[in-house]
């Protein structure tokens, strides 16, 4: 297939790099380390894996593309394990490491010529991603539980005395605060 048709062959690797890129822009975005580059290349380097072994089946009669794409999940599987860290009960790059694993998939779907099933799969993954991140902002942070830290920024002049809380007139149900804490900046405005 390879050297038999090259313009499938450079359009399949072609769509597993573009799609990769697309599902590595939104990470780049939020200032993620595995960004348009690292997605790009595991959807082309699947990509590349999954035609090789349909090569090798369909001019040589060896080779198992469904063990190549089981490697391919395994190892993916491992950089992704790798991405994920726990501080303080905080369980971080979760999501980067699934849209690697997402890029893996858009690649070996790519490399395999299942055109409709990678162009939905990386939609609805790029939906996810966007509409995810746009319903979590309008969540309150730590389910809004009472002991939810509140941040206010009052101005302050150079050279004012920092200012006090502002006055308790609201009742314990009302009020968020719990404490205050007073902080300034020898920027004025800032």
């Amino acid at each position: 297939m390879l050297e038999d048709d090259l313009p499938t062959t450079l359009m399949r690797l072609g769509l597993a790099t573009l799609l990769g890129l697309v599902l590595g822009f939104e990470r780049e975005r939020h200032g993620h380390d595995a960004g348009l580059r690292t997605h790009g290349l595991v959807a082309l380097s699947s990509g590349m894996l999954t035609l090789s072994a349909l090569e090798l089946v369909e001019h040589h009669g060896e080779g198992d593309p469904v063990r190549v794409i089981q490697g391919l999940a395994q190892a993916i599987g491992f950089i992704a394990g790798g991405l994920i860290f726990v501080r303080g009960g905080d369980v971080r790059n979760m999501t980067t490491a699934a849209s690697l694993w997402m890029a893996a998939a858009v690649g070996i779907t790519a490399g395999a010529g299942q055109y409709i099933l990678v162009l939905a799969g990386t939609a609805l993954a790029v939906l996810l991603l966007v509409a995810a991140t746009l319903v979590e902002r309008m969540l309150p942070k730590n389910g809004g539980s009472p002991d939810s830290q509140k941040t206010v920024q009052m101005p302050n002049r150079r050279g004012s005395a920092v200012p006090s809380p502002p006055p308790d007139q609201l009742g314990e149900e009302e009020n968020p605060c719990r404490s205050s804490v007073a902080a300034w900046s020898t920027h004025p405005f800032q």
